[in-house]
């Protein structure tokens, strides 16, 4: 593609990377990518995307801006309490860079309209805060094929992983979801507010690098963050031949076992 004068000037740090050059700026400019929340992870994701220049954004929440979520979510302001979330993140990612489209998905996924709003995008970066949400993420990536950047965030700890047709998915690592309430939420137990800047940005650089072809993804391992002690490491996950859903005998063939989901805001 041709790109005018000021697109030259605003992505030249990415061409004069032999990794992207043109070529990559201009898949990232025909790209398609679904950001699940537009909370505290969806935030920086969204962010970096549409400066990037990523050419389609969509973005699903169904909340509105509360004041408890500024501590973290960086693209809503003060001002913006009370709109719903999908409406301040398109306008904000509208200031940030006029090239892209942003694409406001306002519903609650759920078993019956997931497989339709992820359809249209090869890539999906999840931000959600629940296990019935991630779940149902991963389940639907996989049977529409998409690749999934999934990252959670929790106190002072963060995980990002991706997962991808023909590799490793979520059923992998955690086979089902716990019970509800077993497991402590960011609005239960805390969550320090950089922490999603922290994995919002490294989970940024992983759809980044996944629409560009570059580098060595986190398909296959899983980064685990302490930002209390600022340690990072990475376990290896092996593709589960037992996974009910990618394994060699699935019993998991459509989404008809899920129930409702919590929002997806992070």
């Amino acid at each position: 593609m041709d790109f005018t004068e000021d697109q030259i000037r605003r992505y030249a740090r990415h061409i004069i990377l032999p990794e992207v050059g043109g070529t990559g700026q201009a898949r990232l400019l025909e790209s398609r990518v679904l950001v699940i929340g537009a909370g505290g992870l969806g935030s920086p994701v969204a962010l970096y995307l549409a400066a990037a220049g990523v050419g389609t954004i969509g973005i699903v929440d169904d909340d509105v801006v509360d004041l408890s979520n500024l501590q973290r979510q960086i693209l809503h302001t003060t001002g913006s309490v009370g709109m719903a979330k999908v409406q301040s993140a398109a306008e904000t990612l509208a200031t940030i860079n006029p090239d892209i489209r942003v694409v406001p998905i306002r519903t609650r996924l759920n078993k019956d309209n997931i497989r339709a709003v992820i359809r249209d995008f090869p890539v999906v970066a999840d931000g959600s805060d629940n296990f019935a949400t991630r779940f149902l993420v991963n389940d639907a990536c996989l049977l529409e094929g998409a690749t999934l950047v999934s990252a959670a965030i929790l106190r002072f700890d963060g995980q990002l992983s991706t997962y991808k047709p023909g590799g490793p998915c979520y059923r992998c690592i955690y086979r089902e979801a716990p019970p509800e309430g077993a497991v402590p939420t960011c609005s239960s137990a805390g969550v320090l507010g950089a922490i999603a800047g922290t994995m919002g940005s490294l989970q940024a650089t992983e759809v980044l690098k996944e629409v560009l072809g570059i580098g060595d993804g986190m398909s296959g391992r899983l980064l685990i963050y302490d930002a209390l002690a600022v340690s990072f490491r990475t376990v290896r996950v092996r593709r589960d031949p037992g996974c009910p859903l990618c394994g060699d005998h699935p019993s998991i063939t459509d989404l008809s076992g899920h129930g409702d989901t919590g929002h997806a805001c992070g």
